[in-house]
């Protein structure tokens, strides 16, 4: 019965017949009321339930782009961008690209669409070009680069917690695949996105008129906003060292902004995206259902057990196994519940061998996140954001290209975890 529910929410949001809030709440409803989940599970169990840090995470750096966007700061990058790319779309696309690829390996990922969104939807006003491919391309480039670090991506916290793998050796087996995928990317969004790459050169000269400086609007809060965001990346960093979430700290420091700003609390509450909010805590409890009945441990389990006792075929069930789950749920929940099962897999195999697993499930699972809306917490961002300003990504806009980028990206995974562990070991 929870399969049948969450295939039918699936088929709704994917069709777009119910709008997609709607349709995981009620899915969320539908699954208390069958006894696939109870109130405990979806309200207060970590795996199996609302992921609070998340919301909260959310909820808290909303507040500060909500504060920042009232300072001029978007717009002022936006025509710094537009200059430096000389107006050429294409040089734009990759220039996001880029920057999105930077951050994300530093910040949590839903952290960065949050900063670089609104960006990017300003500058491509500004020069008369679709906004929604660079919206899909950003946050692709967001998955991505976020697989290049413990902190960059909220699976990888989870396998390094699990796994015992430290910062460095994220940097040192994940960071020489992410750098090869995101040049991939980028020669594979030119073909891609070829439609969205309308030269204007009245808009670009118009553009390349414009003095950045001229978009701030209030200097003071600008300074005040810089000193608290400095902090909060600060803490996202060193979260581990002094044993605070990321929610704490992003909610802490939206508060501080917030008190700072003088800005009226009802006019920045507004900005924030509710509806985004609802539609993860009801894809959380829904996904928490199919975590609490035992199917998402079975779906891992048996792509496990596909390749029995082959260790190359175990590395490569983990990553392909890892990355169609994590297309069809959020990857969060998916690796919380199956990567004990990996640690199970791991502890049978030699130590060599053991950290090279962990490597595999990670790319498959963080690569997985591209496929479609739902696979990763900053696609439903994205989208969430992209609505509210009225550009509205369907399931299948996004898929279309999703599905294309997760199979060649995990793909070129796979090849490397054979090269690197297999045949130049």
């Amino acid at each position: 019965m929870a399969v049948a529910v969450f295939t039918v929410v699936f088929v709704l949001i994917a069709t777009e017949w119910v709008n997609r809030v709607a349709a995981a709440l009620g899915g969320a409803v539908v699954m208390l009321l069958i006894g696939a989940t109870d109130a405990e599970h979806a309200f207060f169990s970590e795996h199996a339930g609302i992921d609070w840090n998340v919301i909260f995470l959310l909820l808290g750096m909303m507040l500060i782009v909500a504060v920042l966007k009232r300072t001029g700061i978007f717009e002022f990058i936006a025509i710094w961008a537009a200059r430096k790319a000389h107006g050429r779309p294409y040089r734009l696309m990759v220039l996001l690209i880029v920057a999105t690829g930077v951050l994300s390996p530093w910040l949590d990922n839903v952290t960065t669409v949050l900063l670089i969104v609104p960006v990017t939807i300003s500058v491509c006003r500004r020069l008369g070009v679709p906004v929604v491919p660079y919206l899909i391309a950003e946050v692709m480039a967001c998955n991505i680069g976020g697989a290049a670090t413990l902190i960059g991506d909220p699976p990888n916290i989870m396998i390094g917690s699990r796994a015992g793998l430290s910062f460095n050796d994220f940097l040192l087996h994940m960071t020489p695949i992410v750098v090869v995928l995101m040049i991939v990317f980028v020669l594979m969004s030119r073909v891609m996105f070829r439609g969205a790459f309308c030269y204007d050169p009245e808009r670009a000269a118009s553009v390349m008129e414009l003095r950045p400086r001229d978009a701030i609007k209030d200097t003071r809060l600008l300074v005040v906003s810089g000193v608290v965001i400095t902090a909060v990346m600060a803490c996202f960093v060193l979260h581990t060292a002094l044993h605070l979430e990321p929610s704490v700290v992003a909610v802490s420091g939206g508060l501080l902004l917030l008190a700072a700003s003088r800005i009226s609390a009802g006019e920045v509450v507004k900005d924030v995206e509710w509806e985004t909010l609802a539609f993860f805590a009801g894809l959380f409890v829904m996904v928490g259902a199919m975590v609490q009945t035992g199917i998402m441990g079975d779906l891992g389990e048996a792509a496990a057990k596909a390749a029995d006792d082959n260790l190359l075929g175990t590395a490569m069930a983990l990553v392909f196994g890892s990355a169609v789950p994590s297309a069809i749920v959020d990857n969060i929940p998916f690796v919380a519940s199956v990567s004990p099962i990996v640690a199970e897999i791991v502890s049978s195999a030699g130590p060599e061998e053991a950290g090279m697993l962990w490597w595999a499930f990670a790319l498959g699972a963080d690569l997985g996140g591209n496929a479609t809306i739902i696979a990763s917490s900053a696609n439903v961002v994205v989208v969430g954001i992209a609505e509210r300003e009225g550009h509205h990504i369907s399931f299948w806009q996004f898929s279309r290209y999703g599905l294309v980028v997760t199979a060649v990206t995990v793909t070129v995974a796979a090849a490397y975890v054979w090269l690197r562990y297999f045949a130049l070991a």
